[in-house]
């Protein structure tokens, strides 16, 4: 279980993965985006011998066109520095997980105790590997990068076939980075219509954190986003990152807007009992209104404040007769009324 999953606030994941070499580098990061207000860390946990052949390549343009298994090999991290940074993590109140890539991973990572499998984009349509992540029972978060609807359906029914219904699904574009044109925020709607009772989120890869922020207005309840310490650091992954200082703003930016979005019903503010009266509008003498004259549409007008009958009803004010003395510009009561 996640422990920092909170209803009604977006879960915020730093991941970190590919963005450090060591123990010590690790750390930094974590105390960084602790700082930042983060509910998760998380890795990358793959062997280059088991992600790609020699001959897959990469072609983006934060790698450009480079050896996909060379790439991976310099990121590989082993079983303890798993251990030291879940366990960095742990003391330091985050949750913490990792995105395995093979069925060896899990293992790994079953052994550490992760609370989460993330599953990427790239096994998205791995069936066999899905039913193993699905049978530890754990939650899985899955993105849907590169997915038709079909394709994610049938993935989230290969799942639910194993009996794991702790789904959470993650709109993606596999892009690296992704351009504004290709975001498509739009897909996080369609997810949660498609799937009513599964959390749906955004993992992002945009060079910025504005579609991360409006991936939360758009109903994102899961947000992922790259974290450094430096975004012109040495690594594919640094420059689609955010930095310390455009995390915090994401964090910030994502709970100030939780506590605009409200609870959708439509009634006054509490801050706006007084302005209701202050500002809102009365009926009130236009003239002197003796005491038994009629009134009418020649000796009333509608004014601020809102203390008095509401102008809605000003009509139903023709013809009735004044008990007193109405001075001009003088809020009218129904009291003052016979």
């Amino acid at each position: 279980m996640l422990k920092n999953f909170k209803d009604g606030q977006c879960y915020i994941i730093a991941e970190i993965g590919g963005n450090f070499r060591n123990f010590s580098e690790a750390k930094k990061l974590v105390d960084l985006a602790k700082d930042c207000g983060v509910d998760a860390v998380k890795l990358q946990t793959y062997k280059a011998d088991t992600i790609a052949s020699r001959e897959a390549i990469f072609d983006m343009e934060n790698t450009g066109v480079v050896c996909q298994f060379d790439v991976f090999k310099q990121f590989e991290i082993d079983e303890p520095l798993h251990e030291q940074i879940f366990e960095y993590c742990q003391n330091n109140g985050l949750d913490w997980f990792s995105t395995p890539s093979h069925q060896s991973d899990v293992d790994l990572l079953e052994r550490c105790g992760v609370a989460a499998h993330k599953i990427g984009s790239d096994d998205a349509v791995n069936h066999q590997f899905l039913r193993y992540v699905a049978k530890t029972s754990k939650t899985v978060i899955l993105s849907t990068g590169m997915c038709t609807l079909t394709e994610v359906r049938e993935s989230v029914d290969v799942i639910l076939g194993e009996g794991n219904s702790d789904i959470c699904l993650l709109h993606a574009i596999t892009s690296y980075p992704t351009h504004e044109v290709d975001v498509n925020l739009s897909c996080i709607k369609t997810l949660k219509a498609e799937f009513p009772m599964i959390r749906v989120g955004y993992s992002d890869h945009t060079l910025d954190p504005v579609a991360a922020l409006c991936s939360v207005a758009m109903g994102a309840e899961i947000l992922e986003r790259h974290f450094t310490h430096d975004k012109n650091a040495d690594g594919p992954d640094h420059m689609l990152s955010s930095d310390p200082i455009e995390m915090k703003w994401l964090v910030d930016s994502i709970r100030r807007y939780e506590i605009m979005r409200g609870n959708g019903i439509k009634m006054p503010a509490m801050s706006e009992n007084s302005t209701r009266l202050n500002n809102r509008k009365s009926v009130v003498a236009k003239k002197m209104v003796k005491k038994g004259m009629r009134l009418s549409q020649e000796n009333l007008c509608v004014k601020r404040p809102g203390t008095g009958v509401p102008p809605k009803f000003i009509e139903q004010l023709y013809g009735r007769v004044a008990k007193e003395d109405i001075e001009a510009d003088r809020i009218i009561k129904w009291s003052d009324l016979e």
